[in-house]
């Protein structure tokens, strides 16, 4: 009977571990904190009305069987937008490439989960944020030395997150030293617009265009 009764609460409490909300697409790739979109897979973000902290930065949106994890590095102005790639797929278990969709809010389970989670959307191997307009975020993570951003952030010399400008360069911070970033080349200076390497799907049609 006891082992019974904790099979249905550890049910229980797998059922109650989410929230649900109306999730809606979102097709043009951005980040209030700076991450540049270059350095990620754009088609795997989340965008959430509360504000990026430097912890909570993965979370798991369900549906109708299928799951995937979202980085969560952009503030909504209210709406719980996820990339339109990641909608198509929840909603009609195809890619938006290969069979776009159409439609609004559909009630879905989200949930936080652990950063690790969301490693394999990272192509510099730690979260890339943009030394020259990312720095209130990565002062204040750094204030939290325990945090994953703190842990795990890289800084670019890319002024902007559709990585239009700047240099395609790692750069340092000591903020023991100084609150600015040290790069090879003079930070938030660039040498012309850079080639274009974030894409959007289109809404509708599935079309992959550069990012304006």
């Amino acid at each position: 009977m006891f082992a019974l009764a904790s099979l249905a609460v550890g049910l229980l409490a797998t059922f109650v571990a989410g929230e649900l909300r109306g999730i809606t697409p979102h097709d043009m790739y951005s980040s209030s904190i700076g991450v540049l979109g270059c350095k990620i897979n754009t088609n795997r973000v989340a965008y959430w009305p509360m504000s990026v902290d430097c912890n909570n930065i993965c979370v798991r949106v369900s549906y109708g069987g299928r799951s995937v994890d979202l980085l969560r590095i952009d503030q909504s102005g209210g709406a719980y937008d996820i990339s339109y790639d990641a909608y198509n797929f929840l909603v009609s278990g195809q890619s938006a490439t290969a069979h776009p969709i159409t439609g609004g809010a559909v009630d879905m389970d989200v949930q936080n989960v652990a950063a690790s989670n969301c490693v394999q959307h990272l192509k510099a191997g730690g979260l890339p944020l943009s030394a020259s307009n990312s720095m209130n975020y990565v002062a204040s993570c750094l204030g939290q030395p325990n945090s994953w951003v703190a842990k795990n952030s890289r800084l670019f010399n890319i002024q902007d997150p559709v990585c239009h400008w700047g240099y395609d360069e790692q750069c340092s911070v000591n903020l023991a030293v100084s609150n600015q970033p040290s790069c090879s080349h003079a930070l938030g200076f660039t040498n012309g617009r850079l080639p274009d390497t974030v894409f959007n799907i289109q809404y509708g049609t599935g079309a992959v265009v550069a990012a304006p």
